[in-house]
Parts: structure tokens; C-alpha cells; sequence
């Protein structure tokens, strides 16, 4: 009986947590086949197809980005992930890590997706 009712619980649990909607910028992240896991970043930058900067539902300027993460407790210790758009040039990325050092962050990761393999993703 009570294994019956485990069970019921966590079928509800994971149907619940597929109905919780997913938000952010929609983007296409890179591949990498050497991509690990990190440690939950205390800020999450997303650039779009565009070179847009979007944390959550505002959007920067490099110049604005440094401003806001300088404006952050203890932002010298911050841990930026930058999720960009797999069309997202180079120059872009590197103006939003410029921004964020400019701003005392030094702890920058990139997210990625796991590709298995060493093809390069669709």
C-alpha cells in the first residue's frame, strides 16, 4: 500500500514539475563534447541571435551590464555564466566579458549543451 502511494506521489510530483513553464530568451547554445556541469552561478547573462543582453527580463548595454554588476553585494565574488546564441559573434562575447570584468567579476563560465560526439551540432 504504501508502496502504491510512493509511487502516486512521485508521478504527480514529475508530471508537475513538466507544467512549471520554462522562462528566458529562447537561444540555440553551442556544442561542446568537453561541456561539465557547473555550479549554480549567482547570475545568468543570456545574449540573444540578435547580441542582445538579457538577465531575466531586463536587457543591457555592455555599458548598463557593468553598472549593474558593480551595483551587486559582494559582486567582486559574483559567478557570471554567459548563455549565448550559437550566432552570436565572438566580438559580442568578448564586449560582455570585458563588461563584466570592467565591473570586478572575475569567476565568467560559458555555457554550452553536451554534444556527444566531435561533430558540430544542428
Amino acid at each position: 500500500m504504501i508502496d502504491i502511494m510512493f509511487f502516486l506521489l512521485v508521478f504527480f510530483v514529475m508530471i508537475t514539475l513538466h507544467m512549471i513553464p520554462s522562462s528566458g530568451i529562447p537561444s540555440r547554445l553551442p556544442g561542446s563534447t568537453t561541456a561539465q556541469p557547473l555550479h549554480k552561478p549567482d547570475l545568468t547573462l543570456a545574449i540573444d541571435k540578435n547580441g542582445v543582453i538579457h538577465e531575466g527580463s531586463q536587457t543591457f548595454t555592455p555599458a548598463t551590464l557593468t553598472s549593474m554588476l558593480s551595483a551587486l553585494p559582494d559582486h567582486m565574488q559574483a559567478q557570471v555564466t554567459i548563455s549565448g546564441d550559437r550566432d552570436v559573434s565572438l566580438q559580442t562575447l568578448i564586449r560582455v566579458m570585458d563588461a563584466c570584468r570592467a565591473a570586478g567579476v572575475t569567476k565568467i563560465g560559458l555555457a554550452a549543451r553536451h554534444q556527444a560526439g566531435g561533430t558540430e551540432g544542428s
